[in-house]
């Protein structure tokens, strides 16, 4: 079944949460905050401010705690799986939905039957989750300690059996913060160990404004070409 799209790319919309230094930045999983600071090498320094002739700055960060990242299931796996080398397209037609997760005891998880009504008839190559609440508090919540929302493993079963190929969240991780290593929706997601969909990513904390509306996008998924399982992306 062939289908026409068409998509303005004179208007995009930026999901990604802006890497910035400090504790200002969204942070999750007790990792750091982002640090930039000028080079410095004999009498240089690579800051205009302070009298560089230009700008050269140090950034240390980890793309899994420090913002909107991008990642592989070499994120899960002994055996490296390098976004470079696993993400080798970038346009994909994607659906967003927005959920109100459920309460589970002291949790607040996305079940499988809330992914299915969402959805509907018709399963994307890329699926977009805006939760609820939704605000602008997404843009530097500390997460580290808080149990955020994730995924029931039923769920992201359920996309990989529907094709879904990228999947994208606005919280830290589809897992819970604490499931004793176990990463069962990750697992579930990539199909591993025994039929690894190594060209699919998961991509975490991103933003999705209220004014955008669910529905149907194209997706442009640009990440840096980092030897990692994980890259700062802009979705």
């Amino acid at each position: 079944l062939h289908k026409t799209y068409q998509a303005d790319l004179t208007q995009p919309i930026d999901l990604s949460i802006p890497l910035r230094p400090g504790k200002e930045n969204v942070n999750a999983f007790y990792i750091s905050p982002a640090v930039f600071e000028p080079f410095r090498a004999g009498s240089f320094v690579g800051d205009v401010r302070q009298g560089g002739s230009c700008n050269v700055f140090d950034i240390k960060f980890n793309p899994h705690g420090n913002g909107t990242h991008t990642e592989t299931v070499g994120h899960i796996s002994p055996d490296a799986y390098p976004i470079r080398k696993h993400l080798t397209t970038f346009f994909f037609v994607a659906k967003i939905i927005t959920i109100k997760p459920v309460r589970v005891e002291s949790d607040h998880v996305i079940m499988p039957e809330q992914i299915l009504n969402a959805i509907g008839e018709e399963w994307p190559e890329a699926l977009i989750i805006r939760t609820l609440p939704n605000t602008d508090s997404k843009l530097n919540l500390q997460y580290s300690g808080s149990n955020p929302v994730y995924l029931d493993p039923a769920s992201t079963e359920l996309m990989a059996k529907h094709n879904v190929s990228h999947l994208l969240v606005d919280f830290p991780s589809v897992d819970r913060e604490e499931d004793g290593g176990k990463l069962l929706a990750h697992k579930a997601f990539w199909t591993y160990p025994h039929a690894i969909r190594a060209s699919c990513t998961i991509t975490e904390m991103i933003y999705v404004k209220d004014e955008i509306a669910d529905g149907w996008y194209l997706l442009n998924l640009q990440t840096a070409s980092f030897e990692n399982d994980a890259s700062p992306s802009k979705p």
